[in-house]
């Protein structure tokens, strides 16, 4: 018995549906956890490679700074490629290796991540960088003897000590020249506004060195500008100050200029004069311009360190998401579980106390309680056959033995002679005694599927005129007709014993149950590859409500189980378990008043399908015999 479910109360859709809902849950609360946690750590570690590669191209700058070549600057790049983790390489312009932390031969990377020219960078990596992109390290001919960094220094001492004396807090800085200069809490130079005390200028008076550098200085920018006598004035990494000349120059006016420029675009061209002056002054002093290639290198990829406050949120999303977990399956669980308890209670019941359970659900677990209950039903109505059959095999055994003992007890008494009446008479008990216990033998037999079956091909009209020719002296004397009626030539594979004998039990069943001048009828056909034997009589018919029940052992529609209106209750079981066992089906029609038709519907085969190869025609053909 097949139940539809619907689709929503499905056991396996809730399942999934419980399933979906917690991975939903579990994949929102670890994508909000990703987006905030990686979001966090990738701008960490954007900031992270930036400051790397910053500090990379400094150091790399640096050293090309204070280094007229390249030639030692392979150490210093593996250095920072160790503390980095990143592949670094320098080539020259034209691609040729220079320095490089990867073995050789490992090719380069697509696109060079940098320029590292000390005189022309676009990143000011040190503080006092001038806006003219050279790196303030590269100092060159401006680099202070020892002795003059000890003067400078005394002297930034002594001006420190006099800002103090004014209430302004200043610090002493060395330039990478060497020159000592003061800088306030702000980074001004000189703390902005110079008290007039400390004003004596003694600070920043120029070295022997600063103002040899600043002459030539002077001389190369006179070569591409028309300077006058205008003299550059102001140490290197303080600043040059071209607006503001010494006491022994003069100020050119726009009058004093033949072309009318204004003082401003003759500083601006001044300017850009004196920034190509100082590279080419300091260019003997820098290492040459070089690529940069920056890698992945050999290391493993940065990582980062969770916060206190991203653990805190992945430990509290977990425990809801466990939380939440743990409420939807309790729930779920509990209402599947509780009728599953009930049928578990009913189960483990005694046989004679299975009682039904209630039926709360239409899902598979309902369907299971249903055919449970069905099964309770089921093993009660077989009890019930049991005790009735073990009755009724009972009655069967003792009224023979009963009439047999009971002869032979009158017999030795002397009461009764043994004359050959008596002993047809105890014979004929002996048989129906046989019989039960035959039909007996073989249902069992059946039942433990040890039938024992010999099939080969038969044609299906000899097995009629066999069973007719058997049953012949019984119908005489019973005033009924047998009839056989043969439609085609149809062969089957079967027992023919066996087949004779539930033939022979359905026209036996029917001669018992057709009176005299009744007929009894045996035909045979073949339909949709099947050979379907009917027996039909013209007998008093079987109830509608009683049709289901014929096949059962030990049944009879007399209840009284007489033995002169009929058997053991055993045939039709017979018939039953002979068919089946030949692959086959039997069926039963009858109407009260009118008769009864059995049919047997059995595999049909092929004439030619017998084992040595040939069968022959059935004479006669189609048409009816009686007998």
């Amino acid at each position: 018995m097949k139940h539809a479910i619907p689709l929503r109360r499905r056991l396996l859709v809730r399942l999934l549906f419980t399933s979906v809902l917690i991975a939903v849950c579990s994949v929102a609360a670890t994508a909000w956890l990703a987006v905030e946690t990686t979001t966090r750590a990738i701008r960490e570690e954007q900031g992270q490679v930036l400051a790397d590669d910053t500090d990379i191209l400094r150091r790399l700058s640096g050293y090309a700074a204070t280094h007229p070549d390249w030639s030692g600057v392979q150490e210093t790049v593996r250095s920072l490629s160790r503390s980095t983790g990143r592949r670094i390489a320098l080539t020259a312009p034209d691609r040729t290796p220079v320095a490089d932390s990867a073995p050789p031969g490992t090719d380069l990377p697509p696109r060079a991540a940098a320029a590292v020219d000390p005189l022309r960078t676009d990143t000011f990596t040190e503080p006092g960088a001038q806006l003219s992109g050279i790196d303030p390290r590269a100092v060159g001919p401006y680099e202070l003897s020892p002795a003059e960094r000890d003067r400078v220094r005394l002297l930034a001492e002594k001006r420190r000590g006099c800002f103090a004396a004014n209430g302004v807090g200043t610090t002493i800085t060395r330039l990478p020249s060497g020159r000592s200069i003061l800088v306030d809490e702000n980074g001004t130079v000189d703390g902005g506004e110079v008290p007039t005390p400390c004003a004596d200028g003694v600070l920043n008076t120029l070295t022997a060195t600063e103002e040899k550098a600043l002459d030539e200085l002077t001389a190369l920018a006179r070569e591409c500008a028309d300077l006058g006598q205008l003299k550059l004035y102001g140490p290197l990494g303080v600043g040059l100050d071209l607006t503001r000349p010494p006491p022994r120059t003069r100020h050119l006016d726009p009058e004093d200029r033949a072309d009318g420029r204004t003082a401003d675009r003759v500083a601006e061209e001044a300017r850009e004069c004196v920034d190509g002056a100082r590279r080419k002054q300091l260019d003997p002093y820098v290492a040459p311009a070089a690529e940069l290639f920056l890698g992945g290198g050999d290391s493993p990829l940065p990582t980062f360190d969770m916060s206190a406050a991203n653990k805190a949120k992945v430990f509290g999303v977990t425990g809801l998401v466990l939380a939440l977990t743990v409420a939807v399956t309790a729930v779920l669980a509990t209402r599947l579980v509780r009728p599953l308890r009930a049928l578990t209670h009913a189960a483990q019941q005694p046989p004679d106390l299975h009682t039904r359970v209630p039926v709360t659900t239409q899902d598979e677990t309902g369907i299971l309680a249903v055919a449970f209950n069905e099964l309770t039903e089921r093993r009660e109505r077989l009890e019930a056959q049991r005790k009735a059959m073990v009755a009724d095999i009972a009655h069967e055994l003792r009224t023979p033995l009963t009439n047999i003992r009971g002869w032979l007890e009158v017999t030795r008494d002397g009461l009764v002679e043994p004359d050959p009446e008596l002993l047809a008479s105890l014979h004929e008990e002996a048989v129906v005694l046989q019989r039960v216990i035959d039909d007996l033998q073989d249902l069992a037999a059946a039942d433990a599927g040890t039938l024992a079956l010999h099939p080969e091909p038969v044609r299906a009209g000899d097995l009629l005129d066999q069973v007719v020719a058997a049953h012949r002296v019984a119908a005489e004397a019973a005033g009924v007709r047998l009839s056989t009626r043969v439609d085609g030539s149809p062969w089957l594979d079967a027992d023919p014993v066996r087949m004779r004998q539930a033939l022979g039990n359905l026209v036996s069943n029917a001669l018992r149950h057709t009176p005299g001048g009744g007929t009894v009828t045996l035909s045979v056909r073949q339909h949709d590859g099947h050979v379907l034997f009917d027996v039909a009589d013209t007998g008093r018919g079987i109830a509608a409500e009683d049709l289901p029940s014929v096949f059962d052992r030990f049944w009879r529609a007399e209840k009284s189980r007489n033995r002169r209106t009929g058997g053991s209750g055993l045939g039709l079981s017979i018939v039953r378990q002979l068919v089946t066992a030949h692959g086959g089906t039997v069926s039963a029609a009858s109407e009260v008043g009118t008769g009864s038709v059995f049919t047997l519907r059995l595999p049909a085969s092929a004439p030619g399908d017998d084992r040595d190869g040939t069968r022959p025609l059935p004479p006669g053909g189609e048409g009816a015999r009686d007998a």
